[in-house]
């Protein structure tokens, strides 16, 4: 037994060195054991590669506006553990860690004496998942994220009311396959019998990759600029502006917070999620429950402004799909600004194309690492830049106080990468910036 909060974190954590092992026969063992609490609740199931935490952020705040209490499943976190379980966006206390950590580890132990092997880490915290929102906190819908492809991902043992597949991109390919065929057909495996299916893939190979899989298993399809579109795109100051063309219910003029075109796509998934969720009859919601939950949404470490004065934004591109995303944003809104960029990144990702993107954008690039088993090094990264104006730093939270220290009324700073240096950075960063807003 745990007798603090701390002794279950360093259990679970330590469970990383399992590393990750595709299969649901785990899952499946423990919840048997745990009278499938899986089966208990209402969800929504949100898979792809990038989109997925914003996509649920957004419908969860929609359900939320509507009078609904919702609970969600993330990964990784930005500010707390505790954040991947979490009740109307408010994380779980430390306590019901504890709790939920004493249930699963008899089970992990027993586990680990059979030929299935002991759960990862990833698996243990679905199933304190599952088993909270079963029998500790019933709330009126779980909105699930995968955690990594969705075939084999342990969340995929639930039957959602619906599904989502935000886009394709190439990532985790040693895992999940090297073409964008390959891994759609991986996302694509949480598609369920007969279950409606939302998405905003574009790439033509992988789109038909999950029109098949759905067309297997009946489930009616939803695409974009197909069965929905989005049109009068108006990038705001601080936010977007568009109008959601849809078959069950248009919407002119949405407005969201989170920063990003392509934060027009996720919201529009969730909208459609929560119109199909209304059509069915299992949940009521106003077109002003939409339009309040969107701009309520927020969903930290996502082209996420710090600090207005001196400009600091962090987010969390940790591959191609995501820097993409981000250079254009940072091309449209701040072209005349001098950007310097401090980037760090896990040693599996496509680091050549990622820094080829971050280095035509960039007035000034660092490259930094940080305490976790696949970071890369900053030697490494530096080593790929093809920038005239670059550097490896050792220390990276000297290094930032520094830099945040010299900025001047022209400059921005951007922090981005893996979104575990973006979890470790970001309170030291709002840290710095409090004590710099003091000291002037």
């Amino acid at each position: 037994m745990f007798t603090t909060y701390k002794e279950a974190l360093d259990w679970i954590h330590a469970r990383l060195r399992l590393g990750i092992k595709p299969g649901l026969k785990r899952m499946e063992w423990m919840m048997d054991k745990l009278d499938n609490p899986e089966n208990k609740m209402k969800a929504v199931h949100v898979g792809g590669t990038n989109g997925k935490g914003s996509t649920v952020t957004f419908l969860r705040s929609i359900l939320e506006a509507g009078g609904y209490t919702v609970g969600t499943f993330t990964s990784p976190y930005i500010e707390q553990f505790n954040e991947r379980i979490s009740i109307n966006g408010k994380p779980i206390s430390d306590e019901e860690i504890l709790l939920l950590a004493n249930v699963i580890r008899p089970l992990a132990d027993d586990l680990e004496e059979t030929e299935l092997g002991g759960p990862t880490e990833f698996e243990v915290i679905t199933a304190m998942a599952f088993y909270y929102f079963a029998n500790v906190t019933k709330v009126d819908i779980v909105i699930f994220e995968v955690g990594l492809g969705g075939r084999f991902d342990s969340t995929n043992i639930i039957q959602p009311l619906a599904s989502i597949i935000t886009n394709i991109g190439l990532d985790h390919t040693n895992i999940l396959g090297n073409t964008y065929e390959e891994i759609a057909f991986e996302k694509a495996g949480i598609i369920k019998e007969k279950t409606p299916i939302f998405t905003a893939v574009k790439h033509p190979g992988a789109l038909t990759v999950i029109e098949e899989q759905a067309d297997e298993k009946s489930a009616p399809i939803y695409r974009l600029n197909r069965e929905y579109a989005i049109s009068g795109y108006e990038s705001l100051a601080r936010g977007e502006k568009f109008t959601l063309e849809t078959q069950l219910q248009p919407i002119k003029q949405l407005e969201i917070n989170m920063i990003g075109q392509h934060q027009t796509e996720n919201a529009s998934l969730a909208v459609l999620a929560a119109q199909y969720l209304k059509e069915k009859g299992l949940f009521t919601v106003t077109e002003q429950a939409i339009r309040v939950g969107l701009m309520r949404a927020y969903w930290p470490g996502r082209f996420e402004v710090l600090s207005e004065n001196p400009l600091v934004i962090i987010d969390g591109a940790h591959n191609e799909e995501g820097i993409t995303a981000l250079t254009h944003e940072l091309s449209t809104r701040f072209a005349d600004r001098n950007i310097h960029i401090v980037f760090a990144a896990l040693t599996d990702k496509k680091l050549d194309e990622m820094i080829g993107k971050l280095d035509h954008i960039a007035n000034q690039i660092s490259f930094v690492s940080f305490d976790f088993p696949r970071a890369a090094k900053a030697e490494q990264l530096l080593n790929i830049s093809q920038s005239q104006n670059k550097l490896a730093v050792d220390n990276w939270q000297s290094y930032l106080l520094e830099e945040m220290k010299m900025l001047e009324a022209n400059d921005i700073l951007v922090v981005t990468g893996s979104l575990y240096f973006i979890s470790e950075a970001k309170p030291k960063i709002c840290k710095f910036l409090k004590n710099i807003t003091i000291s002037l």
